[in-house]
């Protein structure tokens, strides 16, 4: 590509927000390839005798150009991810190995990793601020774990590990996409929609007439699975839905899109990684970061935390099955029953259903609310942006403080889509970096996989969808209400991994706020507010099956710990062997022996949680511990505790220890009390 191409790539353009109108595959490869160059280059000279050790000559250079790099790169996985066609698959997957290398290189640098040793043991790193000290230390830390320090003849091969492993954790995720997209089930005979609600069937009509059919098709996207095995009174469609769901990218479809294989080599790389740097085993590696200070302290929190939920799930197993006997005339409760049977109870028990409080949450009345809640918790205002989008239906947002100056932007694209990676996920595009006299204002992605509107109606969402939304932007208020202004340790950057879910958490607890509830909730065909006594059914059902749900959260969490601290990859007990025997522990619900749930668990085979699943119990803790502090204030938005929470935990980043944060502002260390009080495992006071 000549230099007037290169000056034309939007993959290149750093003055301002992603060039979403104009970048295009074709970009991808020309782009990153010019900034592996540069960096190549600029790490030759920063690692050379010419240049001293010191944060201004060495440390900060380093982050300036590694941050162009990392930018451009995050486009591009972005657009993976919510934009998977072919073209743009081809081009991710041409230049990861070399992203991929290059980060391999950069972590075993042994002059770069001198450098920075030599400022952590020199006279200017306690002349340094907190925030650049922090980065110095964890800098030397994720040497170490990058091979720095390995022989020479063993870094190529943690190299090529690395570069293996990326492309196993990308093929796996694609995969999933593909099993996920090539499954439909096309219902001809309209007695079998009998229990569905209207705006499913409408969508499931839509899609069939898209693809020219009769009929209604069901696909399993989760806004057209999750209502059949809610509410669809047919044992079949409930039947064919849940196999096929259980046993996406398994053995039992396509072998090209089979992930055994993948899981397999997943595991026998990050044990050969772990034992190359010296650790028993991957869990070990994975802890080093975080909060835990063991394999056998997670071990004892998790199975102390069981042994508290077993006996709530199974006190919710032994009443779903007495009433799907008594009531629904199922003699066995089959996994594809479970959770139609426990819709039944919930409308039985508390008199309402989950579709009748769907009805109240409109799409623009929700995010209304949401904006309201962050405005009066941290004193900033969310208002409506304009930006270039990757699709129509993506919005643009902007955060301002109260005199107007922006502080940050963030895109959210709330609906899903056929080319669009599964769950609900934030992720960052800039961030908060000071830059001389200017000061680089962050900006995030926030991504669900809602549905879409159907039928000329505004969207509506489930409250567990309201819930995921405030979870997200929990996230994206942690990258975005920063007041870091180092690389390193700005908004999520260099937090615990198992801290980082602490302000997603926190957030959730807004959505049982009556007082929120009022501001967010408008009927999609009255405009009537969500009324009292139905928010009090609610209340009264907040923890119901929550024995279920925690022993289910449990059992991936101790699977996951389990599949990287115990388990052999080429010994004769197989995956599902380990997640068997982990069921018989702490499972009340014992699933079908086709089940394949590890081949679609993305979370630790294709995302950052692998041994740190464990991360959404722990900081759950954490979290509710702190929403605690407002409830012991007497009001969820209390200004000086609200001030207090935004200065301590949001605003801090990474620039001091998560427990750090959490002591400064509960002023002592975590307890459990309030996660099993608000979980409905301990009565309340």
């Amino acid at each position: 590509m000549t230099d007037h191409a290169l000056a034309a790539n939007p993959l290149l353009d750093f003055s301002g927000l992603p060039r979403f109108d104009t970048v295009a595959p074709a970009h991808v490869k020309p782009a990153i390839s010019q900034l592996l160059a540069d960096n190549r280059q600029q790490l030759e000279v920063l690692a050379g005798d010419a240049v001293p050790a010191t944060w201004n000559d060495f440390a900060a250079p380093l982050s300036d150009s590694i941050e162009q790099l990392s930018r451009a790169w995050g486009i591009v996985g972005h657009l993976h991810s919510v934009n998977d066609i072919p073209e743009w698959r081809e081009a991710y997957n041409e230049v990861l190995p070399e992203v991929s290398r290059f980060y391999a290189e950069l972590g075993q640098n042994l002059q770069l990793f001198a450098k920075y040793k030599a400022i952590r043991e020199s006279t200017e790193y306690a002349t340094l601020n907190t925030a650049q000290r922090k980065i110095i230390d964890n800098e030397v830390r994720d040497f170490r774990l990058s091979g720095a320090e390995l022989p020479e003849d063993k870094k190529p091969r943690f190299q090529a590990i690395q570069e293996e492993l990326a492309s196993l954790s990308a093929k796996f995720s694609e995969n999933l996409l593909d099993a996920t997209n090539a499954y439909s089930e096309l219902v001809t005979d309209e007695a079998e929609l009998a229990g569905l609600p209207p705006d499913v069937v409408q969508a499931a009509r839509e899609a069939a007439e898209k693809d020219g059919l009769q009929g209604w098709k069901f696909t399993l996207h989760m806004p057209s699975y999750l209502p059949v095995m809610q509410y669809a009174d047919s044992h079949r469609l409930r039947a064919a839905m849940y196999r096929a769901n259980a046993t996406r990218a398994s053995e039992f479809g396509p072998a090209e899109l089979d992930n055994t294989p993948l899981i397999r080599r997943i595991l026998e790389l990050r044990r050969e990684e772990a034992q190359l740097l010296g650790y028993a085993n991957f869990a070990e590696v994975s802890l080093v970061p975080k909060m835990a200070e063991s394999v056998e302290q997670v071990m004892g929190f998790l199975g102390d935390l069981a042994i508290k939920a077993k006996p709530f799930a199974q006190k919710d197993i032994a009443e779903l099955r007495e009433f799907a006997r008594q009531e629904l005339a199922l003699e066995t409760l089959e996994p594809w029953d479970a959770t139609y049977a426990a819709e039944k109870l919930l409308q039985a028990r508390y008199a309402f259903s989950e579709q009748e409080v769907k009805q109240y949450f409109t799409e623009d009345k929700v995010l209304a609310g949401l904006f309201h809640v962050v405005k009066t918790l941290f004193g900033v205002r969310l208002k409506a942006d304009s930006a270039p989008v990757w699709h129509e239906d993506v919005r643009f947002f902007r955060i301002e403080s109260t005199a107007g100056e922006l502080i940050g932007q963030f895109y959210l694209d709330l609906y899903a889509r056929e080319t669009k990676r599964g769950g609900a996920w934030m992720d960052e595009a800039i961030s908060r970096r000071r830059l001389g006299s200017e000061l680089q204002k962050p900006v995030a992605y926030l991504n669900c996989n809602f549905s879409r509107p159907v039928g000329g109606k505004p969207t509506t969402f489930t409250h567990d969808e309201v819930t995921t939304l405030f979870h997200e932007t929990g996230h994206g208020l942690h990258h975005l209400l920063t007041r870091i202004e180092e690389l390193g340790v700005s908004g999520i950057h260099g937090v615990e991994w198992d801290a980082v879910e602490l302000p997603s958490q926190f957030m959730e607890n807004y959505c049982w706020e009556w007082d929120v509830l009022q501001e967010m909730t408008s009927h999609v065909d009255t405009g009537e507010k969500l009324p009292r006594a139905l928010f009090d059914k609610m209340l009264a059902a907040r923890n119901f099956h929550s024995g279920l749900q925690n022993v289910r959260q449990l059992e991936f969490s101790l699977f996951d710990l389990r599949l990287h601290a115990e388990f052999d990859p080429n010994g004769s007990r197989s995956v599902l062997d380990l997640l068997n025997e982990v069921r018989r522990e702490v499972a009340v619900i014992q699933l079908p022996e086709w089940h394949r749930f590890p081949n679609s668990f993305s979370h630790i085979f294709a995302g950052g949680y692998a041994a740190g699943y464990f991360s959404y119990k722990w900081a759950e803790v954490l979290s509710a511990d702190c929403y605690a502090a407002f409830e012991e204030a007497g009001n969820p938005f209390d200004p000086l505790v609200g001030q207090r929470f935004l200065d301590e935990i949001i605003s801090a980043g990474g620039a001091r220890p998560a427990l750090e944060n959490f002591r400064a502002f509960r002023g002592r260390d975590p307890q459990v009390d309030a996660l099993l009080r608000h979980s409905g495992m301990i009565p309340a006071e």
